[in-house]
């Protein structure tokens, strides 16, 4: 079916077709639930059209809207603006991703950004405790943490990093977007 698309538009004014591929890229994000890579994108719209400048006028026509688009992990999302999530909780029940996590739970997910790959005992020298498999488990069935790379040797322990859900949950566009450790530290909320 995709091979019917027809993705050049030459059939079209050069204006008309700039606006039907801004839209195709709109239709793309709006019916996904996660991050859309440029790869994808360029799948629906002609060769010489540049995705980041589709993107950008795309955003300049939602301006003034109560959603956006934002880059996150190696992707494009529409997403709600923040300024309206009480609106949204006030009016539907559809609960916050993180709402339900603990302030250790979180800790640790920060821990696995800030220290990844790591393993339960590299967590357990920063929190000065085991960390139990069944919260490991819980942030690993929520898709916020993997496992990592093993050392080639027998028996070597599993590692864990952050995912793209995790980089999606906390609105980050990479790892590089986390707060400063330093400053971290020096607020009180890390150690």
């Amino acid at each position: 079916m995709a091979q019917d698309l027809d993705r050049e538009l030459n059939d079209l004014p050069p204006d008309l077709r700039w606006r039907e591929w801004m839209r195709r890229i709109e239709a793309v994000l709006f019916a996904s639930a996660r991050p859309v890579p440029r790869e994808d994108l360029t799948r629906v719209v002609g060769q010489g059209a540049s995705v980041d400048l589709l993107i950008e006028d795309l955003a300049a026509d939602l301006e003034g809207r109560a959603f956006e688009i934002a880059k996150v992990a190696d992707g494009w999302i529409f997403r709600t603006r923040t300024q309206y999530a009480p609106v949204i909780k006030a009016a539907a029940d559809v609960g916050d991703q993180l709402q339900d996590l603990s302030e250790f739970d979180i800790a640790v997910l920060a821990a696995v950004a800030y220290h990844q790959p790591i393993t339960r005992e590299g967590l357990k020298d920063i929190f000065g405790k085991e960390i139990s498999r069944d919260l490991i488990g819980r942030l690993h069935d929520r898709h916020l943490i993997g496992t990592g790379p093993r050392s080639p040797r027998r028996g070597a322990p599993y590692t864990f990093v952050t995912t793209e859900t995790f980089l999606v949950a906390f609105s980050l566009e990479t790892l590089e977007d986390l707060p400063d450790r330093e400053q971290m530290q020096d607020a009180g909320v890390s150690r």
